[in-house]
């Protein structure tokens, strides 16, 4: 093929691909674009997941009647003038493609008035080229309407996810403005259903609690780098979470740089840092970071996306962030007032410290009763009995050998001797094998139990993650969990899991949410998998719990019996196997 020059709308969808990504991309330029022509409030409509209409409107400056066709041209900006306005950035956008790429492909109409003008003008584009153009009455800002986004580039589109999937993506992408610019209001509607809004009263707690939920922000500690350091250029300043409060990824560290929301993987470390000691591994915080620095010591010309920043002082720049949260952190550790109740664990109210009863019953694996339930009067040397052999046999073959138990280490793993040598076996990975086989046997046989709670509790969520529970209503009443719609973000907790009584259902709803929103592992099934391995970790005994010897032979006879005893539903170890050659070995005898 001979080498020739890209037609000009090849030349368009090409940059469109650099800079429109998926319906919230659209939705992100045009909120930049509101809050440079300083509004006060932004109201955004989605239906379909932003795939059939967009529409954005704003209160701000507007545009000029002279001007609206040029804002259409590729690389048209009133953000900079030369290269060296480059370096002196000061407003969310300043390519100039932003607009010029949502219209090369979609269906797009805007309807704009400056403040200066009397009458507005309604612009209507198709694939990038002008259809049509009039004067029209409208009051002052802009509504933008995107329409069929990626009609003529078919690529594009059968790439998009699921509706619900773009509904989280740009219900993050608003929430994220939200918490950056507290003074403005963001309204938020899909599917003709308000899904957010922020009050606009320049308060970021205000924002915090309808962005991340009430709940959440009361475990949240305010951090401030004039507090601790008044030297330097840059500021640092926002929320972040006490140790109590952690997640299983870092998807809620949000870090924002001038009013920019940014991805940085060096500033995500420098929150964990902060955690140093605080935190298990492969638990982060939740954060909301607020960076303050010159415009000449930040680089954002850097993704077209500008998601991605490079700074001046790079080290200064973790330093800051990672002593100040610290601070904060150590400074909330030390205050007199602090308890339980707020975030840490004492030493003496370790659970670990504490026996609990199993009553765990040998003939039916994995039903691990709730302990205010357990009757000592009631067990008796019965329950040790081997699980019974001939016609009375269960239909579950042995998969592993008999085993002895001989006691616990470190509150955590059983020691049990076999005909092949010594066996170490970690309880709680154990007990969520036999767990996790028992509810998927219940699950298969739809013999799953569901327990009502007493009185119907409520769970108020962040909008991208009361999206993500509505998607998966079907999968989570396949499990024993019946939520239903009660508000905006508000559901209604109706029954749990049988399993999970003695649990507080606000936790274990918020539990299985942590896990919804981590991409699905492959090989897994179903959904309704991800949920069962959920529930049964959280029901299984946990490591650091006294366990007497009737309660771990009890477990033993279980796992003895489960399809899979080699691991967990997760694929960890349940056990470390140490053959009684390898014992002589060690000792010297062979």
């Amino acid at each position: 093929m001979p080498i020739q020059i890209l037609a000009d709308h090849v030349i368009a969808q090409i940059a469109a691909g650099e800079v429109i990504e998926r319906p919230a991309s659209v939705i992100k330029e045009l909120i930049e674009n509101a809050l440079d022509a300083d509004a006060s409030t932004v109201h955004i409509m989605v239906n379909s997941g932003g795939r059939r209409l967009m529409r954005i409107s704003d209160d701000g400056m507007g545009i000029p009647a002279a001007e609206v066709e040029t804002a259409f041209a590729r690389h048209a900006t009133s953000k900079l003038t030369s290269a060296d306005d480059l370096s002196h950035i000061r407003t969310l956008g300043f390519r100039g493609e932003a607009l010029a790429s949502i219209a090369s492909i979609s269906r797009m109409t805007m309807t704009t008035r400056a403040d200066a003008e009397t009458v507005g003008t309604r612009i209507q584009l198709e694939g990038g080229s002008l259809l049509q153009r009039q004067t029209i009455g409208a009051p002052a800002g802009t509504i933008v309407s995107v329409e069929n986004l990626f009609y003529n580039t078919p690529a594009r589109l059968k790439f998009l996810k699921a509706e619900n999937t773009e509904k989280r993506q740009i219900a993050q992408v608003v929430t994220r403005y939200a918490i950056a610019y507290p003074h403005v209001r963001f309204i938020l509607e899909q599917d003709n259903r308000e899904a957010f809004r922020s009050s606009g009263s320049g308060q970021l707690a205000d924002v915090m609690v309808t962005a991340l939920g009430v709940d959440t922000f009361r475990d949240m500690i305010e951090f401030d780098s004039a507090d601790t350091d008044r030297r330097g250029s840059i500021t640092v300043r926002g929320f972040t979470s006490l140790p109590s409060l952690n997640r299983a990824d870092r998807s809620r560290i949000m870090l924002f740089v001038n009013g920019r929301w940014v991805q940085d993987s060096s500033l995500s470390y420098a929150v964990i840092q902060a955690y140093h000691t605080l935190l298990m591994k492969g638990r982060f915080p939740v954060s909301i970071v607020m960076i303050e620095l010159p415009s000449d010591e930040v680089d954002v010309n850097v993704h077209p996306t500008k998601a991605e920043v490079r700074f001046q002082n790079a080290n200064d720049v973790f330093a800051i962030v990672q002593r100040t949260i610290r601070r904060a952190l150590i400074d909330m550790a030390q205050a007199p007032a602090y308890s339980h109740r707020q975030g840490f664990i004492l030493p003496d109210q370790s659970p670990g410290n504490q026996q609990i009863g199993m009553d765990l019953d040998l003939d039916s694996p994995g039903w691990f009763p709730h302990q205010y339930e357990r009757v000592q009067s009631h067990q008796n040397s019965d329950d040790l009995e081997s699980i019974p052999t001939g016609p009375e046999a269960p239909r579950r073959p042995r998969t592993l050998p008999l085993l002895r138990v001989v006691g616990q280490v470190g509150a955590s793993y059983i020691v049990a001797e076999g005909p092949a040598g010594m066996y170490l076996i970690d309880q709680h990975a154990a007990h969520e094998r036999i767990l996790y086989e028992q509810f998927m046997a219940e699950h298969a046989s739809h013999q799953q139990q569901a327990q009502y709670t007493l009185s119907a509790q409520t769970i108020e969520l962040p909008a991208p993650e009361a999206r993500l529970i509505e998607s998966n209503l079907e999968a989570l009443q396949a499990t024993g969990f019946d939520l239903e719609v009660f508000g905006q973000n508000t559901f209604l907790i109706r029954s749990i899991p049988a399993m999970l009584a003695d649990k507080d259902p606000v936790e274990v709803v918020a539990g299985i949410l942590e896990e919804l929103e981590q991409d699905k592992t492959p090989g897994q099934a179903s959904i309704e998998e991800k949920i069962v391995q959920r529930v049964c970790k959280q029901a299984a005994v946990k490591a650091g719990t006294i366990l007497s010897l009737e309660e771990m032979q009890a477990i033993i006879r279980q796992l003895e019996r489960t399809q899979s005893p080699l691991t967990c539903p997760h694929g960890r170890p349940t056990m470390l196997h140490m053959t009684s050659d390898q014992l002589a070995r060690e000792f010297g005898r062979k």
